[in-house]
């Protein structure tokens, strides 16, 4: 993903009416204005996804945490302007990985998906399987998660949201601002180009 050397700043003038502690525009009376509950009711139906997203791939709750409420305080000071956007919820994934790349680069790291979704698929399934080769299993997943990491962008999101994270066709394309035709050919794309990349058959990089 492309990031500019500054944020994009979007200045939305609130008119005459003034603004709560979160920047968001309260009616005359003083009572807080619409907009907030909707930021709310957005935040809560998305948020915890984006902490495990920002989770995978800055390696550290923590550091997701930063990430997350950075981009929630932008879109907070935007709100109005973000819910004029053809899909608010396309906008908003934008806007996390842009935040995402820009605490990578601060940290001079790269994504974190290899140590963080790899560890711990590889974990579950040598409790879940009694395999003989353990080291065996661990390294097929660390050479699975690594080969997902060299996708192009956007194979690389469907992969991470539909199997990493198990989000659903349909809430991947609302994230993505794409058809749910389009989510699952960008899986049939980056399922051949995974079964290239390691050698074994299209069948067996299914799970």
């Amino acid at each position: 993903m492309h990031v500019d050397p500054e944020r994009p700043v979007v200045r939305v003038s609130h008119g005459a009416q003034g603004v709560d502690d979160r920047g968001l525009p309260v009616s005359p009376d003083g009572t807080v204005h619409r907009l907030a509950l909707t930021f709310d009711a957005f935040d809560a139906r998305h948020h915890t996804l984006w902490l495990r997203y920002a989770h995978t791939q800055v390696g550290s709750r923590a550091a997701a945490e930063t990430v997350v409420d950075t981009t929630c305080a932008r879109l907070l000071e935007h709100w109005p302007h973000v819910l004029s956007q053809e899909s608010v919820a396309r906008y908003a994934w934008a806007l996390l990985k842009e935040e995402v790349a820009w605490w990578l680069d601060d940290h001079d790291r790269e994504p974190a998906l290899v140590g963080t979704a790899a560890f711990h698929a590889a974990v579950r399934k040598l409790l879940d399987h009694e395999k003989r080769d353990q080291f065996d299993v661990l390294q097929r997943e660390m050479r699975l998660y690594g080969a997902i990491s060299r996708l192009p962008e956007r194979q690389y999101d469907v992969v991470v949201l539909r199997y990493v994270l198990q989000v659903t066709d349909e809430e991947v394309a609302e994230y993505m601002g794409i058809e749910v035709a389009t989510v699952r050919s960008h899986v049939r794309h980056a399922r051949r180009r995974l079964a290239r990349h390691l050698d074994v058959r299209e069948t067996e990089t299914e799970e």
